[in-house]
């Protein structure tokens, strides 16, 4: 018979793992820290706790209630921070809505999510107002203004003045944790975005262990001290989850607002900024911005997710005083599974790393077979969490694929050593199949970045009678430069030699674009990319 607990204490309270709880202890220890957006906003978290208060204020008095879901169209900013608490404090949904998908994408999304409630920063009015008669359910519409502008009659008010007449005072409960915190949607290239959705015990687990993960890294950790300024939308994963890590740890935040890396790289100096995440185009820009700018980057620390990290992209920032790591994982994921090391090996410095807590991995083969861990062995990374979406709502076929044999398929192809480090070897989807050998794109867009007259580069397979597929890459050159196949095929038959990658993987063309083509989050998007090349 198992152990149980003795009769608990009559007034004893059951505390709930819900978002709320992210904040009881930022109030008191970190209550004069400063949450900040651009050059204009300031305010500590006193404050914020409060403003926190009044949006609940503001939205209970227009109806919303548990479950009902409130949708938000903005830039990066403490408005969004304070969306991130508030609505799922007071039971209800949060869409952070992704402003780089379509039109068409966008309301889709909307209406799937059932959102009855809009808050719209003033530059997607336009938008929102071409989509209003495609969203009955929307009953509410408010203006975020942040200077004089026209609002519209079918908006309620503006966002600002109506926190104004918000009690700071809302009285927040605690309900069942397992409740629906958050909704948004994939950013994938193939049929329209599929919704994922976390809970309150999801998103404080998935905080409590990427805390955990970036206490004990080596090189690279959030800690007491650190400022943290996004560099990954907030409509994203949560803006990788890190918002909820460093409102818990009573941070000072900045928030940059509209990507302008000259702007940025100015609040990163002005406010100390230590600690910031992006996609590894995100990084060409800040580097590109501080060359311009003649500036150094020293303690700047930076996790890159989203897609590959070239080696020479990681050797690039480390060379201005950057600190580097790798982060995985994705849309359905919460999304943060393993984080790397700063390390002075360059094969080291760009792994996926290690799982963070509670996070547990396998490779496995088209059987769902598991493979031996010896960082040579390929296969499709699987993944269980507590914190992994247990779905697609509204899409049986497609949640059974993500959960086949009670394990989340990545479709990412893997190696994993003995210590359980990750290398992502390349997307299932991507992998070039030629010769009887699958070749692996980003091993050849790394190996091609080296080349000096190569600014950029995306490998894909094109289709070929005799070997099935053949790869082909897309080039941004170097100003003033024009690579050739034959001067980069001469470079990859170094690599061949040295038994990095077999002949088969010598290229067949190459194809100087003026630039690559990429996803509303910023990865490069090699469907479109086939088409370009098949033209």
């Amino acid at each position: 018979m198992p152990l149980q607990f003795a009769v608990p204490a009559p007034d004893r309270v059951d505390v709930p793992l819900t978002i709320r709880h992210l904040l009881d202890a930022n109030i008191r220890s970190a209550a004069d820290q400063t949450i900040g957006y651009r050059d204009t906003v300031r305010y500590d978290n006193v404050a914020f706790r409060g403003r926190v208060g009044r949006l609940a204020s503001v939205l209970g008095g227009l109806g919303v209630e548990h479950g009902t879901t409130v949708a938000i169209l903005d830039w990066d900013s403490h408005r969004y921070l304070e969306h991130y608490f508030a609505v799922p404090m007071m039971g209800a949904v949060l869409q952070t809505v992704n402003i780089r998908l379509s039109p068409q994408q966008i309301a889709y999304t909307l209406a799937h999510a059932g959102a009855e409630v809009l808050v719209v920063h003033v530059d997607f009015l336009p938008l929102i107002a071409d989509l209003r008669a495609d969203l009955p359910a929307v009953r509410a519409i408010i203006v975020i203004e942040e200077d004089a502008a026209d609002v519209p009659t079918w908006a309620i008010g503006c966002y600002e003045t109506m926190l104004d007449e918000g009690s700071p005072a809302f009285p927040f409960e605690d309900f069942d944790e397992n409740a629906i915190a958050t909704k948004f949607y994939t950013s994938g290239t193939t049929g329209l975005p599929k919704q994922v959705c976390f809970s309150h015990r999801q998103l404080v687990l998935h905080t409590l262990a990427l805390g955990t993960a970036l206490a004990e890294r080596k090189g690279l950790s959030l800690r007491a001290g650190d400022v943290y300024m996004p560099l990954t939308p907030m409509f994203h994963v949560h803006s990788w989850g890190i918002p909820y890590l460093a409102t818990m740890l009573g941070l000072k935040q900045i928030y940059p607002g509209r990507y302008d890396m000259d702007f940025i790289l100015r609040l990163r100096s002005d406010e100390g900024v230590t600690f910031s995440h992006g996609v590894p185009t995100v990084l060409q820009m800040v580097l590109a911005s501080a060359e311009r700018q003649k500036l150094r980057l020293d303690g700047w620390q930076m996790i890159i997710g989203g897609s590959a990290l070239p080696r020479e992209l990681a050797d690039a920032a480390r060379a201005e005083g950057m600190t580097i790591a790798v982060g995985y994982g994705m849309s359905e994921t919460g999304p943060v599974i393993s984080i790397g090391e700063e390390s002075e090996d360059r094969y080291t410095a760009i792994r996926s790393g290690k799982p963070i807590p509670l996070v547990s991995t396998e490779i496995v083969d088209e059987d769902m077979r598991p493979l031996i861990s010896d960082d040579a062995t390929q296969g499709e990374l699987v993944l269980r969490a507590p914190w992994l979406t247990p779905c697609y709502p509204g899409d049986d076929d497609a949640s059974a694929a993500l959960w086949r044999g009670g394990w989340l398929h990545t479709q990412d192809i893997a190696t994993i050593d003995a210590e359980g480090s990750i290398q992502i070897r390349d997307r299932i989807k991507d992998v070039i199949k030629t010769g009887g050998e699958w070749i692996s794109s980003l091993m050849l867009e790394d190996l091609i970045l080296k080349h000096p007259d190569v600014a950029e580069v995306s490998v894909v397979g094109m289709p070929d009678p005799k070997w099935q597929e053949r790869p082909v890459a897309a080039i941004v050159a170097q100003p003033g430069s024009q690579p050739t196949c034959d001067a980069i095929n001469d470079m990859l038959r170094a690599s061949m030699l040295e038994g990095l990658i077999s002949r088969y993987a010598l290229l067949d063309d190459v194809k100087i674009v003026d630039a690559l083509p990429r996803t509303s989050v910023g990865k490069i998007d090699k469907k479109s990319l086939r088409v370009i090349l098949s033209a």
